[in-house]
């Protein structure tokens, strides 16, 4: 991965920006959790409601701790055996998370993501970033930079290159007090 664009794309994500940058399997959609305003443009030009929340991606555990209130040793086990990998974990979210990130919940959905670009975007911004498909919400995920441009043009502040892990469809998500599959 390039490091003047890891660098670029970490600016952008601090100054309030939303970016578009491969996954595991689709082009996702990024942001600072923190800043309300980058999500509430992340979710406009998806033009999908607040209350459904956002998915957060971290490169370790350490990032995912200020939104993730663990419910018990055995709900972490579940969830960091398949970590770093293509696995959404749903936990309980911690009284600080905001709430246009756990929506309508008392829960948020975290992944420690295996895909090097994803790793290293985290690394570099410091923190989880939001990761939610790159697509309005009723047209398929983009699975190329190119479709995310077409998608949202200016409403992009950055496109991080790189190739999506190869995965053929996004990732499923689990409840990790219970481990039920939410999505598959």
């Amino acid at each position: 991965m390039n490091p003047v664009h890891l660098r670029n794309a970490a600016r952008v994500l601090r100054a309030g920006g939303v970016i578009a940058y491969p996954t595991e399997a689709v082009w996702g959609l990024g942001a600072d959790p923190w800043n309300r305003d980058a999500c509430e443009h992340v979710l406009a030009i998806k033009q999908r409601t607040w209350d459904k929340g956002l998915i957060l991606v971290a490169s370790d555990a350490d990032q995912l701790a200020p939104f993730v209130d663990v419910p018990s040793k055995a709900a972490w086990k579940r969830a960091a055996v398949t970590w770093p990998g293509p696995n959404t974990w749903v936990f309980p979210c911690t009284d600080d998370t905001p709430m246009w990130i756990s929506g309508d919940h008392d829960s948020v959905a975290v992944r420690i993501s295996a895909h090097e670009t994803v790793r290293a975007l985290c690394t570099r911004f410091g923190g989880a970033i939001v990761s939610t498909s790159a697509n309005p919400s009723t047209r398929p995920p983009a699975l190329s930079a190119t479709q995310a441009r077409l998608y949202f043009g200016d409403d992009l502040d950055y496109v991080l290159p790189g190739a999506t892990g190869g995965l053929l469809r996004p990732t499923s998500i689990r409840d990790a007090a219970t481990g039920h599959i939410l999505r598959r």
